[in-house]
């Protein structure tokens, strides 16, 4: 409850909320996209020894990102950029992409003696933040058209039959996540989210119902385990390979996979967030610093997955359980304020000698989703 000293303000979610105040439910969520972003890192190295932590894996990979990239999506606007937000870009996107393609050069020399600097191959999970740049590019071109969503998933299917778009600036992930990113937008532009009232009730069988669909793809991962491992299904997920590299030669209905995998990622996306706590939790408030543990969870990663001590681990019900609940400890860790304190430099750089006009530069940012972009507007009339 609010008091009248206090004004409220309904925001767009169709949540009402004192001003100023963020919505926890998308704090809730960032947050655990993230945790499943460290898990899916840190269970890598299982699947070769495990069919368990194969299907968790494959379970994760198939809606992980596509949350992440709805999420984004939501909070994007499809307007032509204003100064502030073009330093945005650079701030938030472009800054923290060098810098820390830097620091992964100066890791590879360090754990393997030896380091191939490319600017243009972004290293391990940097390529989402080039994915966001160019969606953020290309969705006011889109949102110009008709029907964008549409073309969106025509795009992503299309780009996988041509060989020449590959993981050049993370191009072919970028192109291949696009769907998904213009669904979140289209989401917010359409306020279905406040149409259907979806942050303010949720039915008991819309839960019953999300859970079993999860739990139904967790059983179709395990039960198909051998052949998910032939077809390499978990390539697919990336949405990085051209269909003639995933099948080894050109099949015509490759397209209908990907598409496959596309509404695969919506429904599980759709599932996940009907479980998402709508109210504030102890790690609400993490979710909004998950730009850090973005960043920064791989090179907590990286030495365990290169020195094999995560490969050959036994028993399985035993070791796959320590690795999830090691992945939540990480991803709450590299939110905390003395790692933000110590890190916030590198994550968050604000040169003020670089830009001609240093009064543009924003504020901290602390989500790699641009929810902070999103202003609380009065519910619309009617």
């Amino acid at each position: 409850m609010t008091s009248e000293a206090q004004p409220t303000v309904t925001t767009s979610t169709g949540t009402t909320a004192r001003r100023g105040r963020r919505v926890p439910f998308w704090d809730n969520a960032r947050f655990a996209c993230i945790v499943l972003v460290v898990l899916g890192h840190a269970i890598q190295r299982l699947v070769y020894d495990s069919d368990v932590a194969y299907a968790l894996y494959l379970a994760v990979y198939a809606f992980h990102m596509p949350a992440f990239a709805i999420i984004s999506g939501y909070f994007s606007r499809s307007g032509p950029p204003s100064r502030r937000q073009m330093v945005r870009v650079v701030t938030d996107i472009l800054l923290p992409y060098i810098v820390f393609e830097v620091l992964w050069w100066f890791a590879k020399w360090l754990v393997e003696g030896r380091a191939e600097p490319n600017i243009t191959q972004p290293s391990w999970t940097l390529w989402f933040l080039l994915a966001l740049g160019i969606f953020r590019l290309v969705l006011p071109y889109l949102a110009l058209l008709r029907w964008p969503l549409a073309w969106s998933v025509l795009i992503s299917v299309g780009a996988g039959y041509l060989p020449n778009i590959d993981s050049t600036f993370s191009l072919s992930r970028t192109l291949g996540f696009l769907p998904f990113f213009v669904l979140g937008w289209w989401l917010r532009r359409h306020d279905v989210v406040e149409r259907f009232g979806l942050l303010r009730r949720r039915p008991w069988w819309l839960s019953v119902g999300a859970a079993g669909l999860l739990a139904l793809a967790g059983w179709v991962a395990w039960a198909g385990i051998d052949l998910w491992r032939e077809v390499e299904l978990r390539y697919w997920f990336f949405y990085d390979d051209a269909y003639v590299d995933l099948l080894s030669h050109h099949m015509w209905w490759a397209g209908a996979v990907r598409l496959a995998t596309i509404a695969i990622g919506v429904a599980l996306s759709a599932a996940f967030f009907s479980l998402v706590p709508r109210r504030r939790t102890p790690w609400t408030r993490l979710g909004q610093y998950t730009m850090y543990v973005y960043l920064l969870h791989s090179f907590v990663l990286y030495p365990f997955r290169e020195s094999g001590v995560l490969r050959g681990l036994d028993p399985t019900w035993f070791w796959l359980p320590v690795m999830c609940l090691l992945s939540i400890a990480v991803a709450t860790l590299l939110a905390t304020r003395p790692v933000r304190w110590l890190t916030g430099p590198l994550v968050e750089p604000r040169p003020r000698w670089l830009f001609a006009s240093p009064g543009l530069l924003p504020g901290r940012r602390n989500d790699p989703t641009g929810s902070r972009r999103a202003k609380r507007r009065p519910q619309r009339a009617g």
